[in-house]
């Protein structure tokens, strides 16, 4: 993908299985409505882009909120983590983790299926007005993401 193109890449279109909310297909939509299945690399470079992290990494950080809630700490700004700090945050949550409830939400099936029904109750509220961070903001125009569940 050329420079250009990837500027002009705005929409997103994710073949979903609503039945086993697998990602069947990830493509781009042109300014024509045009789609194009994203290559690896490309899908990469939108990974890199993101910066907000991967659901799994999210739920650790909201997992190390809750204990550090619990033991009344006042709480580090991870925004700011190094990626050494970020290692060995999973490493010292990962068996805590391992041996609690919340182990369920970081199996593939939970997340997928957490993903999708996010993404259909986001799409229904979306039809009403734009939510602020949301496709449509002029925030993150570059996230935009359109969803189909085939």
């Amino acid at each position: 993908m050329t420079d250009t193109d990837q500027s002009a890449t705005k929409l997103l279109a994710f073949t979903i299985d609503a039945n086993t909310a697998q990602i069947v297909k990830l493509e781009s939509l042109d300014a024509s409505g045009g789609r194009h299945e994203l290559s690896d690399e490309e899908k990469t470079s939108l990974v890199q882009h993101a910066g907000e992290g991967r659901l799994e990494e999210v739920l650790e950080q909201a997992f190390e909120a809750g204990i550090d809630c619990v033991l009344g700490g006042g709480g580090a700004d991870s925004s700011e983590e190094s990626e050494e700090d970020a290692k060995l945050r999973h490493l010292l949550l990962t068996p805590l983790i391992e041996h609690s409830p919340a182990k369920r939400l970081l199996q593939r099936e939970a997340l997928n299926r957490a993903m999708l029904e996010t993404l259909i109750q986001h799409s229904m509220k979306s039809e009403a007005a734009p939510a602020p961070g949301g496709p449509g903001s002029g925030l993150y125009p570059e996230r935009g993401a359109s969803t189909g569940a085939n």
